[in-house]
């Protein structure tokens, strides 16, 4: 996975290629991160080492606080956003302690490199009125009883039901729902285990999927994935997303992302009386901030709505 001048990232000078395996292997086997989370910190660190190389280093023992700022005043030059610098220094500080750790470096000097604070901009979310009408066109998709029209409106459901991720709805497996409940087991970032309970109306779809129309798609190969694609395999992300922006273009609601409607569930949660810490656990959030920007969308909306109505606003 190394990545090198083919894919446009800087190659890796041989000195570091095993270092980067060693530390790749880190990444997956004992922090257990996504494939996407590896290739993101190896991408970082990668441009880090090729820094390094260019102030004339060729070992990490060259590596100090000043070569760690030097590197993000680049990135700063190159005009990349506080939110991508945020993120590259949260990757500089992760390997540096993984090096200091096993003994590649004597002192940590990302524990003395602060994150420039990136801009929290709102998420986009759907009124209450707009996620009916998007609900309810996939319903009427839905009414031929096509498999993947029952399907596709199981997902839509479930994605509002319990604000999981995208990526977290595709590699559900059948096991992971307690239909009688109505609960779905969720493994997150970190593989860390959730259970996150869904409503009537998402049940009922559900329902549709499971009796009859999965066993529709199945195939040979299909194994234990809750929602398959067209060919009978593990439904694929970009399926999902695909069927988000569809389903939303057609009743010309919100611009939104499909990871809008996560930001749509959180939002609606906590206008009905949810409290900020059940959000959290319900999203799997690590940090109550994360959580917190939710807020700011409902005060919003709710300095908008007063505005309006009251005679002094």
């Amino acid at each position: 996975m190394v990545p090198d001048e083919v894919s446009g990232t800087p190659s890796v000078p041989e000195g570091f290629t095993a270092l980067l395996a060693d530390y790749e292997r880190h990444l997956t086997a004992e922090r257990d991160l996504s494939k996407h989370s590896v290739r993101a910190y190896i991408g970082d660190v990668v441009d880090l080492i090729d820094h390094l190389t260019r102030l004339g280093h060729d070992d990490l023992s060259g590596l100090d606080i000043r070569g760690l700022r030097s590197w993000l005043a680049k990135q700063q030059s190159l005009g990349k956003s506080r939110s991508t610098m945020a993120r590259r220094a949260t990757a500089a500080r992760v390997f540096t302690a993984w090096a200091q750790r096993t003994g590649r470096i004597e002192s940590d000097p990302g524990a003395l490199l602060a994150s420039p604070k990136p801009h929290k901009s709102l998420p986009g979310v759907l009124g209450q009125a707009e996620t009916r009408a998007v609900l309810d066109a996939a319903a009427v998709a839905a009414d031929d009883g096509s498999p993947v029209g029952l399907r596709d409106l199981a997902i839509m459901e479930l994605l509002y039901a319990t604000g999981i991720r995208v990526g977290e709805l595709c590699a559900l497996d059948i096991d992971d729902v307690d239909t009688e409940r109505r609960v779905v087991r969720v493994f997150g970032k970190g593989r860390k285990e959730r259970s996150v309970p869904y409503g009537v109306p998402a049940g009922v779809a559900m329902d549709g999927w499971l009796d009859g129309a999965r066993a529709q798609l199945f195939r040979p190969g299909s194994g234990p994935a809750l929602f398959l694609g067209a060919r009978g395999g593990r439904i694929d992300q970009r399926i999902v997303r695909r069927l988000v922006h569809v389903r939303i273009d057609a009743v010309e609601a919100s611009d939104l992302s499909p990871h809008g409607m996560r930001h749509t569930a959180a939002t609606h949660l906590l206008e009905g009386g949810a409290d900020l810490r059940s959000v959290q656990e319900l999203l799997g959030h690590a940090s109550l901030a994360t959580t917190q920007i939710y807020t700011h969308v409902s005060g919003d909306r709710l300095r908008r709505a007063y505005e309006q109505a009251h005679p002094r606003a």
